[in-house]
């Protein structure tokens, strides 16, 4: 073995048995003195070989994130926050399953992110994204050392897990950091999300591995057999996952981890709860969004007390006023919470929330900051006035029920809301376009309309505060490619009052097209799924004002075209076919193909079930092919698949 080779292994070792096991051997000094020697006969030779510890250091900064899509979709979970609602879960799998067997684990808060590997070597990582394809973090997580960059396993594997700041890095970080970072989430997820690697090498994160999301020779048989794989590859794993037979284990399991979460040095916000064999999940499948042999039981919120020093209303996209209630600082789950909101002037009444009460404070599910109620007041406390007026534009305010209205479109905030909401990711997706920038282009550029932003020039962009060349660029760069957008993302980009992602997909598959839409009767649009009387109502009306028609024609005559990524019901060639896509294709990204076959008519499905019709087989494909042989269910392969395209 020659030098470089035997310096990278034992290195590799000793990093291992620091990071993963945390049971050094050898005193930093030792691996120090190592390490300087490989990095000297790396620079004297060129030669950089793909495992060396010298590679995980902090690079140059990137200039952007790439997408990548992953080989098998990552889910998130369903959350139970009771234990009615964790006994339903338990009612549903056992309408499936006889007599399940569980698994218990952590549930860590921070980023997830999935690595992948081919023969026995480190290729990528990316952030889990929507599910189907993420950000590439590959320079960002070379910078940690507790995953190996290469394992025994030959053949093509993803592995997921969590991106986490221990409390005490963090607060070892902050001692010396210019901006202090209070929430250990937010850290991980800045960390790693961050253009600048060094940044990234800075904060000191490590990931805690608990699943394998696809095997090129097929899938492991329980859970169990995910957590001891993951360890005899060298993957760091938390010491903790409980067998449980029943329903009782489970609690009890979960009862341990709250009871000893606040004795951890990482952040966690509950339990997750598996169905432990593989082949039982395939028997409960997944939702649109979830899989059904999985929960999330997330703890009860920390609560604090505090005092409210004033109340100030904010103005959404809609005209609806809602109350900002500014509190003196408290912690709460690892954040400074400093303001909370109330829903409604009615919750405020309801509550009894006064300028200077003293209120119980939570933080709903560690995000959101909530005030309880009011639990005393001192004689300086004053009621909170109700508004007659808006206190941006002056307008005066309707009141329906317990909330209250700005009747004015073009109040200043509303505007901002509109425009934000407009080019968000989920919609338009013009990245840079952020509330701040939005308010900008409002002062500066009298932005009123959602259509104004295709008229917008270099120039104009020119003109606001700290927009140099490279902004610029990015921000016309985005505006330009958004004018050929998803008809569902144009639907929900135009803000209609109850349509959200799911509605305006169901719409865009049941019409087609905008003038089908604009055309549909309210009886026609209640036989959809996700479409109900107040969603009905929102889209006929939207399509009877005068001035949304108007800047419906502006966006299209400013070259605004939606296309109909999802057909009608009934059309193309895999009309009324359940698809399931598994392997590697050398054509096509899995996202790509997904969305030839949606567009075509057809359903994706992320495993194989009795109701699919058609599975598409690429390289390596594993247990998915083997499940659908049995079940006798077509199989092409992916030069078919392109023939049918032909």
């Amino acid at each position: 073995m020659d030098r470089i080779r035997e310096l990278i292994e034992i290195l590799n070792k000793w990093a291992y048995e620091y990071y993963v096991l945390d049971n050094p051997s050898v005193p930093d000094r030792e691996y120090d003195k190592l390490y300087d020697e490989l990095k000297s006969l790396e620079e004297s030779t060129g030669r950089v070989d793909f495992d060396s510890p010298t590679k995980r250091v902090g690079g140059e900064p990137i200039k952007g994130f790439v997408r990548h899509a992953h080989i098998s979709r990552l889910y998130s979970l369903d959350k139970a926050v009771t234990s009615d609602e964790l006994d339903a879960f338990f009612t549903r799998v056992k309408k499936v399953v006889a007599n399940p067997a569980y698994t218990v684990e952590y549930k860590f808060d921070g980023l997830t992110v999935c690595l992948t590997y081919k023969n026995g070597k480190f290729v990528r990582a990316t952030t889990r994204g929507n599910g189907v394809e993420g950000e590439d973090v590959t320079a960002q997580c070379l910078t940690i050392k507790s995953f190996p960059m290469s394992i025994a396993y030959l053949g093509t594997v993803e592995v997921q897990g969590e991106a986490v700041i221990r409390l005490s890095v963090l607060e070892e970080y902050n001692k010396t950091a210019k901006e202090q970072l209070k929430n250990a989430r937010n850290a991980a997820a800045g960390a790693i999300r961050n253009l600048d690697p060094k940044n990234t090498a800075e904060r000191k994160p490590e990931i805690l591995f608990y699943n394998v999301n696809y095997m090129s020779d097929g899938d492991l048989p329980t859970q169990l057999a995910h957590f001891e794989f993951l360890k005899e590859q060298g993957f760091k794993v938390f010491p903790f996952l409980r067998h449980c037979n029943g329903e009782t284990e489970v609690k009890n399991a979960i009862d341990e981890i709250e009871a000893e979460r606040k004795n951890l040095d990482v952040l966690t916000d509950g339990a997750v709860v598996k169905l432990d064999s593989t082949k039982e999940r395939d028997a409960l499948g997944y939702t649109d969004k979830f899989p059904r042999w999985a929960i999330a039981y997330k703890f009860e919120a920390e609560e604090s007390e505090t005092v409210v020093k004033k109340v100030v209303w904010q103005v959404g996209r809609t005209g609806k006023l809602t109350p900002l209630a500014m509190v003196e600082p408290v912690e709460l789950a690892g954040a400074t919470v400093r303001k909370a909101t109330l829903n409604n002037f009615g919750d405020l009444t309801r509550k009894g929330v006064k300028v200077g009460s003293r209120v119980l404070i939570r933080r709903s599910n560690e995000v959101i900051p909530e005030i309880l109620s009011a639990i005393d007041h001192t004689e300086g406390s004053v009621n909170v006035v109700k508004p007659d007026i808006c206190p941006f534009c002056g307008s005066k305010i309707n009141e329906v029920g317990a909330n209250l209205f700005c009747p004015n479109k073009y109040c200043p905030p509303r505007v901002v809301a509109k425009i934000e909401h407009f080019a968000s990711k989920d919609a338009m997706d013009i990245e840079g376009l952020s509330e701040k920038t939005a308010a900008l282009m409002y002062d500066e550029l009298e932005l009123r309309n959602c259509s104004q932003l295709y008229s917008y020039t270099r120039e104009d962009f020119s003109k606001l505060d700290g927009f140099k060349k490279r902004k610029i660029d990015n921000i016309t760069g985005a505006i330009e490619n958004s004018k050929r957008i998803p008809l569902e993302r144009f639907l929900l980009a135009l803000g209609i009052d109850g349509v959200g992602k799911v509605a305006a997909k169901d719409l865009a598959r049941a019409f087609g097209n905008l003038e089908n839409l604009k055309c549909a009767t309210r009886e026609r649009l209640l036989e959809l799924e996700n479409v109900g009387e107040i969603t009905a109502d929102g889209i006929t009306g939207w399509f009877a004002d005068e001035n949304n028609l108007k800047e419906l024609d502006a966006l299209l005559s400013a070259g605004v075209t939606p296309f109909v990524a999802v057909k009608p019901v009934g059309a193309g060639i895999f009309a009324g076919q359940f698809v399931v896509l598994t392997g590697t294709l050398q054509d096509f990204k899995r996202s790509d193909a997904q969305k030839i076959i949606e567009s075509l008519g057809g359903e994706c499905q992320s495993s194989v079930t009795s109701k699919t019709t058609l599975v598409i087989a690429g390289e390596s494909a594993g247990s998915k092919l083997d499940k659908a042989k049995k079940l006798g269910i077509n199989v092409i392969d992916e030069q078919a698949f392109k023939a049918m395209l032909s």
